[in-house]
């Protein structure tokens, strides 16, 4: 076992709202639609912040919470695939505008799966050397999306969540994991293309900045390579799926989970769902989540859980954690 602890969580998200009636207003589509579809009836979308503002938010927060100094941090880890910029990474922004000058930040971009990645790496960095750093997944994929696209305009949205995590002796922490890229894959879900703009370039290849999916690629990759990445996990340990006690995946759409409930035949109360009022929100989705659950006292400790990412790359990213 991997020792750590979750000592805090935070969120943040943008307060303009919009509805899937207000998207009616721009594309033909519907609330009934939308949601019959994806499980999505809102989401929230920046006016004027970027990723980095909403994951200084949390930065802060977490700060505040636990009472410490942002000089006691040793680390910070930003998953996202909406960075502010390729350099300074987001990361870098949130250590600068906090005052955590002993930490070392960079990103980590895996999508959806990004948060999950960013987990597993923070675990292996305090089980070797470190005391206690940040894991922030923070998105605003509305810069991302074409808002006539009706197959993607409906499914995101802006967000940021994240944790202070601790160096611990106590029993608990990463239980087993399962990470997974299938690059062979990756044309069925793509974003932000960069055009080479060079002097000697030749025939320039056209880069398409905003999302482009193949939704039943998607759809079909989930439902298999999702409980396959999970029954690994568990078949590390001898746990079983009744032996878990709720299951934390990506909020992209509902029924990809209702699948995967039936699939290990568990009640559908254990995969608790928000995607109803944030839309898919990549790496800060399964952080959102897990901070609602636990400031409603719905997970705590000594209760065992699944974080499950999973989308572009194509990735899935599954780890069980003791509490």
């Amino acid at each position: 076992m991997e020792k750590f602890v979750i000592s805090h969580s935070a969120v943040a998200v943008p307060s303009r709202v919009v509805s899937n009636d207000e998207l009616a207003t721009m594309m033909d589509t519907s609330d009934e639609w939308i949601y019959t579809r994806t499980g999505i009836h809102n989401r929230h979308i920046v006016t004027n912040e970027d990723t980095s503002d909403l994951a200084i938010q949390v930065a802060k927060q977490l700060l505040v919470d636990s009472g410490l100094s942002a000089t006691d941090l040793d680390f910070i880890i930003v998953a996202t695939m909406s960075p502010d910029s390729l350099s300074p990474n987001t990361a870098s922004i949130v250590q600068g505008a906090i005052g955590a000058e002993r930490a070392f930040a960079y990103d980590l971009s895996a999508a959806c799966s990004g948060l999950v990645f960013a987990l597993s790496t923070a675990s292996a960095l305090l089980t070797a050397r470190y005391q206690r750093g940040l894991v922030i997944g923070a998105e605003v994929l509305s810069k991302l999306v074409d808002w006539q696209d009706r197959s993607t305009a409906v499914l995101f949205g802006d967000g940021a969540a994240g944790f202070l995590l601790e160096r611990t002796e106590a029993p608990v922490g990463l239980l087993a994991e399962d990470l997974v890229s299938i690059g062979a894959k990756a044309e069925f879900l793509t974003a932000g293309q960069l055009a080479n703009r060079n002097a000697f370039a030749g025939e320039l290849k056209l880069a398409d900045p905003y999302f482009k999916m193949n939704g039943r690629e998607v759809y079909n990759f989930a439902v298999r390579e999702v409980p396959a990445s999970l029954q690994r996990a568990l078949d590390q340990t001898d746990l079983q799926a009744d032996d878990i006690d709720v299951f934390i995946l990506h909020q992209a759409n509902s029924r990809i989970i209702q699948s995967i409930a039936k699939r290990f035949k568990q009640p559908l109360e254990k995969f608790p769902m928000n995607m109803v009022e944030y839309g898919n929100t990549s790496a800060a989705s399964v952080g959102i989540l897990l901070h609602e659950l636990r400031a409603n006292n719905l997970v705590h400790s000594g209760q065992k859980i699944a974080l499950v990412g999973f989308g572009g790359g194509l990735t899935v990213g599954t780890m069980l954690i003791q509490l």
